[in-house]
C-alpha cells in the first residue's frame, strides 16, 4: 500500500462544504488536499434542468483546478476514496494510496434512498450527479423517438414519466418535464403528439412540498396541475418494473421512464467507516460539526445530520452545506491554533422550490415570509445564479434560461449517453444507438472528463434545491 505524507487538512469531497472549506482554510494560510472522484465541482440544485435541456452540463459543472486555478495551498487529486480510518485521519483510495490529515473533512455527499422498493434501484433515474443527469436527458429522448417510430409503444406506456417524491426535488423536476413536453415536444415533434404524453407524480404523504406551508403547497398542486402533471398523492410505489410502476394501492401506471426523487441516505463510505451513524446512515455530528468519538474528524453537507442551536435537524439543502463547510474551516483553524471550537450557527435564509415558467413558491428568512408567482420566480433564479460556481457559469445558465423562456428552443438537446438512449426503445427492437458524423457514438463536448425500510417512497422526496 503506497503512502502519502501528512497534510494539514484532508478533505473528501468537493461538494459545496468540500469548497467553501478548502477556500476559507487555503485564505488562512493552511494547505489543503481536496480528494473527489470526479474532476469537476456539480451544482446539484440545477440537474434537473441539465436532464431536461434547460441548461448544458458546462453550467453545473466546473473543473476543480479552475476553481483553485493559482491557489497552491489547495492540492486537488481526481481520486474514489474506498475506506475511511477516522482513528488516525487517514482515507485509502481505491488505487491503493492513503492520505493522512491532521485534521480530515468528510464531506463525500450521499447517495438515492429506494427504501428497499423492489426494482427501484435497477429501473429507475435519480438526480444527484451530472452523470444521472446525462442518463435521464438521454433515457427520455429515446423513449420520444422510439413512440415516434413505433406507434405501439404508446400504448405501452413510452410517453409516460413517472417522477418519485413529492420535495423539491420531484416537483421542480415534474414541472421542468411537463414544460418541456408542452412547449418543446410539441413543436420539435407535433402538438398532437404532445397531447398523449404526460407526467405523474407520486408520493405516499398526501401533499407536496412537505417543509413548506398549506398555502404554498395549494398553489405548487395547482400550478403543477396546470401543466398536465397528473398528481398521485397518499399513496407509495409497490414495485418499478422496466415497463411499469405499481402503486401501493394496486395501480399500475405504463412507463418507460421513472425518476427517483423520493430521498437520499449515506453513501457505504460512511457506512463502513466505524463512525456512529443515526438516520438516513449519516453521522449525528457534535454542535460543532466534529464525529462523536473522534476528535479531528468533521463530517459535512448530506453526510451529517446538524441540528441547529434548539436540536433541530437542518434539512439537507446546499445552504446549509456551504455555511457548514465555512463554519467547519473556522473551527479547524481553532483546533491548528490550540482555542477552543464553536458550535455551528446557521442563517437560515429560507426554502424556495421552482414550479414553472414564471411560476415558483418562496419562504423567506426565519420568519418564513411567503411569495409565490413570477417575484418567487424570480427570486429562485436570482439565489441560484449567485449559489453557482463561477462567473462563466452563471452568465450561461442566465443565457439559457432566457433562450428558453423566450424561444422555447433547446440547443441542449443532445444524447449524452447513448447507451441510455438505446434502453429508451422497446427492447425486442434492437436499435442502434445514435451515432456522430464520423461513426463514433455520438457525444457533447461540453460534458467534464437507513431511514426506516418501506414499500413505498419516501415522504416528501428530498430538499436539496429548496433552498435561500
Amino acid at each position: 500500500m503506497a503512502e502519502d505524507t501528512k497534510h494539514d487538512v484532508v478533505i473528501v469531497g468537493a461538494g459545496f462544504a468540500g469548497i467553501a472549506a478548502a477556500e476559507r482554510l487555503s485564505r488562512a494560510g493552511v494547505r489543503v488536499l481536496l480528494l473527489d472522484k470526479n474532476n469537476y465541482h456539480q451544482f446539484q440544485p440545477l440537474l434537473y434542468q441539465v436532464a431536461t435541456a434547460q441548461i448544458s452540463v458546462a453550467d453545473v459543472a466546473r473543473p476543480l483546478r479552475g476553481i483553485f486555478r493559482g491557489n497552491k495551498l489547495v492540492d486537488v487529486k481526481t481520486a474514489e476514496v474506498a475506506s475511511v480510518n477516522p482513528t488516525d485521519r487517514s482515507v485509502t483510495t481505491v488505487d491503493g494510496m492513503t492520505y493522512r490529515g491532521t485534521i480530515l473533512v468528510l464531506a463525500a455527499g450521499a447517495e438515492a434512498n429506494f427504501f428497499n422498493t423492489p426494482g427501484a434501484k435497477e429501473h429507475t433515474f435519480p438526480l444527484y450527479s451530472v452523470d444521472d443527469a446525462a442518463r435521464l436527458a438521454s433515457r427520455m429522448l429515446g423513449a420520444l423517438d422510439s413512440a415516434d417510430s413505433l406507434p405501439h409503444m404508446v400504448d405501452e406506456g413510452g410517453l409516460n414519466v413517472v417522477v418519485v417524491g413529492g420535495g423539491p426535488t420531484g416537483v421542480e423536476t415534474a414541472g421542468a418535464i411537463a414544460e418541456s413536453i408542452k412547449y418543446v415536444v410539441s413543436e420539435y415533434f407535433t402538438p398532437e403528439f404532445a397531447d398523449i404524453c404526460s407526467v405523474y407524480l407520486v408520493d405516499m404523504i398526501p401533499t407536496v412540498l412537505a417543509p413548506f406551508t398549506d398555502k404554498s403547497q395549494k398553489y405548487t398542486k395547482k400550478k403543477l396541475a396546470e401543466i398536465g402533471v397528473k398528481l398521485r398523492l397518499g399513496v407509495g410505489v409497490a414495485e418499478v418494473a422496466p415497463d411499469r410502476v405499481t402503486l401501493a394501492d394496486g395501480t399500475v401506471i405504463p412507463c418507460r421512464v421513472v425518476v427517483w426523487a423520493g430521498g437520499l441516505k449515506a453513501g457505504e463510505l460512511l457506512t463502513s467507516s466505524g463512525l456512529p451513524q443515526g438516520k438516513g446512515g449519516r453521522i449525528d455530528v457534535n454542535p460543532d460539526l466534529t464525529a462523536p468519538g473522534f476528535d479531528g474528524v468533521y463530517v459535512l453537507g448530506d453526510a451529517a445530520n446538524i441540528t441547529d442551536a434548539k436540536g433541530n435537524h437542518l434539512p439537507q439543502l446546499g445552504s446549509v452545506a456551504q455555511q457548514a463547510g465555512k463554519w467547519a474551516a473556522k473551527n479547524i483553524l481553532a483546533d491548528l491554533a490550540g482555542r477552543p471550537r464553536e458550535p455551528f450557527h446557521y442563517l437560515d435564509k429560507g426554502i424556495m422550490a421552482m414550479v414553472g415558467r414564471g411560476a415558483a413558491v418562496a419562504e423567506v428568512g426565519v420568519k418564513r415570509r411567503q411569495l409565490q408567482g413570477p417575484i418567487a420566480f424570480a427570486a429562485w433564479l436570482g439565489v441560484h445564479a449567485v449559489l453557482l460556481s463561477g462567473a462563466r457559469e452563471r452568465l450561461g445558465a442566465f443565457l439559457s434560461w432566457g433562450w428558453d423562456y423566450f424561444t422555447h428552443s433547446r440547443p441542449q438537446i443532445v444524447v449524452y449517453r447513448p447507451d441510455a438512449y438505446a434502453s429508451g426503445w422497446n427492447e425486442t427492437v434492437q436499435r442502434p444507438a445514435p451515432r456522430g458524423p464520423g461513426g463514433g457514438d455520438a457525444a457533447t463536448t461540453d460534458a467534464p472528463s437507513g431511514d426506516t425500510p418501506s414499500k413505498a417512497a419516501a415522504s416528501g422526496g428530498d430538499s436539496r434545491s429548496a433552498q435561500a
